[in-house]
């Protein structure tokens, strides 16, 4: 298992929200233990000279080996948090995106490798098991909050 931590400088990223019968893809957020502390939605950090939506492009190319397609403007969050006792700060580009006809279809997971070879599972979650007692968290913190906010919105 790798172990991750935050990078220590301000990183900027562009992540997708991608939804199927009203349940939000995001990938398994992991403790030192292996323990599913959390979800997060696919995407990730914004290359040198690279826009937020030639990112999220590019990353869920580089992830799942598709082509998306990006359906709206995006929101910005800032993103301050401690992982295993260290701090990351990102400025977050989110944006809501659509699948190739028939992409993922039958699957309830999808599993795929990170750049650096970690093993990551992405499955499609209720709003509604996320944020709760014994569930696990939906980051970056307050995406819940703000998604269910801007529900007639198409984010």
């Amino acid at each position: 298992m790798t172990t991750w931590r935050p990078h220590p400088h301000i990183r900027v990223v562009a992540i997708g929200l991608h939804w199927r019968d009203g349940r939000l893809l995001a990938a398994e957020v992991r403790d030192d233990t292996g323990r599913i502390k959390g979800v997060r939605p696919l995407g990730g950090e914004i290359e040198f000279g690279e826009s937020w939506r030639a990112a999220l492009l590019r990353e869920f190319n580089e992830e799942l080996g598709i082509d998306i397609i990006i359906t709206g403007e995006p929101i910005m969050m800032e993103n301050i948090f401690v992982h295993e006792g260290a701090t990351g700060h990102e400025v977050m580009f989110i944006a809501g995106v659509t699948f190739p006809d028939g992409a993922f279809s039958n699957q309830d997971r999808i599993d795929f490798r990170e750049d650096n070879g970690e093993q990551i599972v992405a499955r499609w979650f209720d709003l509604d098991d996320l944020d709760v007692e014994d569930g696990p968290r939906l980051y970056p913190t307050g995406l819940k909050d703000l998604l269910l906010a801007s529900k007639n919105k198409s984010i």
